[in-house]
């Protein structure tokens, strides 16, 4: 049975599902309506907004694994779709966030994380936010949710509800590698992207 996580909540996914080796990790978000026309009165279509999952490799300390000095170098997004061994990837870019369910996947190999990975940060930013003049103020229903791979099963979600008005980045949550296995932490936190280092690294403490 899936757990419904609040901001700041975690759960122990190696205790809740003996035997957990897979994940899949779901993000997802809807656009917002736009009203036109007299005083609002007629809905226009739902303007596409490019929202892009990614995770960020961090190590016990917070820092951005193998002492990377860019973002984008310890990063699984849609311009780095596999980590060299395979263990973390991402599963294909969605450019409007049209449809149910998933937007965006992450795929996780628990087992074959490397060792000096200590924490996975799932995060969403808009591409061209500010040359489109976007913002998550302008989506709804955004969730991140964690599956049992084999068994296609869900774990958790947490349903990210908060105003996100004129932010473009923000922290979803984190799957983090401890003494009793793996578990997985909500944030929810908005950051823009040249900050999100800043933010990130709070996962380590």
């Amino acid at each position: 049975m899936s757990v419904n996580l609040s901001k700041g909540q975690k759960v122990n996914l190696s205790k809740q599902r003996n035997g957990l080796s897979k994940l899949m990790v779901g993000l997802g978000w809807d656009e917002v309506q736009q009203n036109t026309g007299f005083f609002g009165m007629f809905k226009a279509k739902p303007q596409d907004i490019d929202c892009d999952a990614f995770a960020i490799l961090l190590d016990y300390n917070g820092h951005l694994i193998n002492h990377a000095t860019k973002l984008e170098q310890c990063t699984v997004f849609f311009g780095n779709l596999r980590w060299p061994n395979g263990s973390i990837q991402h599963m294909g870019d969605n450019l409007t966030g049209a449809g149910e369910g998933d937007d965006e996947q992450i795929f996780v190999d628990l087992n074959s994380v490397p060792a000096e990975i200590g924490c996975i940060v799932f995060a969403v930013n808009i591409y061209e936010a500010f040359k489109r003049n976007q913002h998550f103020g302008m989506i709804r229903n955004a969730f991140i949710r964690v599956v049992d791979y084999e068994r296609q099963v869900e774990l958790c979600r947490f349903n990210l509800s908060e105003n996100y008005a004129n932010q473009t980045a923000l922290i979803a949550g984190a799957i983090i590698r401890t003494l009793d296995g793996w578990e997985f932490r909500t944030d929810g936190t908005a950051a823009r992207v040249e900050s999100l280092v800043n933010v990130v690294s709070a996962f380590a403490e």
